[in-house]
């Protein structure tokens, strides 16, 4: 059996989203089942080597998880030879200046989204690494979801006949941090570092209603930061200057029409912290992160209005559950070896830097629209 190491240096794994989802639950998962194996029996085994700003936490990452490789100096780490992928996890306003160096020193990149903190510099990205022949992709990882995975099967499926409209609900209360800590770092909410529920966001809208549904063709959205005062890590007040809500309505190809609100100031009352209604002529859906159920035409109910008696229909009751029918592993795992046989065994990719730009392109224009009130044209799809 052939065994093809492939080394990985992994920045910005000590926060949240980076050490959980990606170190432990997608590369180090891989490594600890023996690594991808592919189909003629080949083995791709990643093995990480951790970067960031804290030689503390590196180290105590590093120990817990059995990783034999870190360090804080970027440039040493990228100069290595031996490190054939760079994967960037960092804060967005840290993002682009390591991803060009990445490019210059000839690493293949897989990175978080947003890509950059404009449009011209995610642009400029995805010319860099084409012109450098290095594989390069953006995490979208929602598509891997088994709510939206099933969801994908009812549309690829031809469920809802003509689809007219996606309703989506995303969001949670984040705490203060007074009285509670936070469940989210403070430059969330700063501008100045990136911050904001829209650059966070709607680069993932982006390229769930693209995959699923089309390109989106004008946005109209209303930014907002609804709580204006939080206190940080270390229990210190600031001042919120981003966004923590962002409402926005889509006009997709084929004048399918798509609402999505998102907050991190809302009390959930769903099933999930994230929900797609989807209806069409000939039935609907509504999609979480891990259920799906249905309403085909030929079921549904006769609701009639009538304010003066209590409603005595079982809504709920109502819809069916779309079966899981196959195994689903995490998320960001499945990505994680696509982009591995990508780069291995150049097997197909689409989720690339361009892609990617495109994310950052509609949350630039949701905060041209919120602060012109007005409705926006999306130019044709970046590629």
């Amino acid at each position: 059996m052939t065994h093809t190491t492939v080394r990985i240096a992994m920045n910005g794994v000590t926060g949240r989203m980076g050490h959980r989802q990606h170190l432990v639950r997608s590369v180090l998962a891989l490594r600890d089942q023996g690594g991808l194996v592919l189909a003629d029996g080949t083995r791709i085994r990643p093995e990480p080597v951790l970067v960031g700003r804290s030689a503390h936490k590196l180290r105590a990452l590093a120990e817990r998880h059995g990783v034999e490789h870190w360090s804080c100096d970027l440039d040493a780490v990228l100069g290595d030879g031996t490190i054939g992928i760079y994967f960037d996890a960092q804060i967005t306003a840290a993002r682009e200046e390591a991803v060009r160096k990445a490019i210059a020193a000839g690493k293949h990149l897989y990175v978080e989204k947003p890509t950059a903190g404009s449009l011209d510099g995610a642009l400029e990205l995805a010319r860099l690494a084409q012109e450098a022949g290095v594989k390069n992709g953006v995490v979208q990882d929602k598509l891997f979801l088994p709510g939206l995975r099933k969801l994908r099967r009812l549309v690829e499926s031809g469920f809802f006949g003509r689809i007219l409209s996606v309703r989506g609900e995303f969001g949670y209360w984040v705490f203060e941090g007074d009285l509670q800590q936070a469940q989210r770092p403070s430059w969330n909410y700063r501008a100045e570092d990136g911050g904001g529920i829209a650059a966070d966001m709607f680069p993932h809208w982006e390229y769930v209603l693209h995959e699923l549904f089309g390109p989106v063709r004008s946005v109209q959205a209303h930014l907002t930061t609804h709580i204006p005062r939080r206190w940080d890590e270390s229990g210190a007040p600031y001042d919120a200057t981003a966004d923590d809500a962002a409402y926005g309505i889509f006009e997709l190809a084929g004048g399918i029409v798509a609402q999505i609100n998102s907050s991190w100031a809302v009390r959930v009352h769903r099933d999930e912290l994230v929900e797609f209604q989807v209806d069409g002529t000939e039935g609907s859906a509504v999609a979480g992160l891990r259920h799906c159920r249905i309403q085909h035409r030929a079921g549904t109910p006769r609701p009639v209005w009538n304010p003066d008696v209590p409603a005595s229909e079982p809504f709920r009751a109502q819809w069916q559950e779309v079966p899981d029918n196959a195994a689903f592993d995490n998320g960001f795992k499945a990505q994680w070896e696509l982009f591995l046989r990508h780069v291995v065994r150049d097997e197909p990719w689409r989720w690339d830097l361009a892609a990617g730009a495109r994310g950052v392109q509609l949350a630039e224009l949701a905060r041209r629209s919120s602060a012109e009130g007005r409705r926006l044209d999306v130019p044709e799809p970046i590629r």
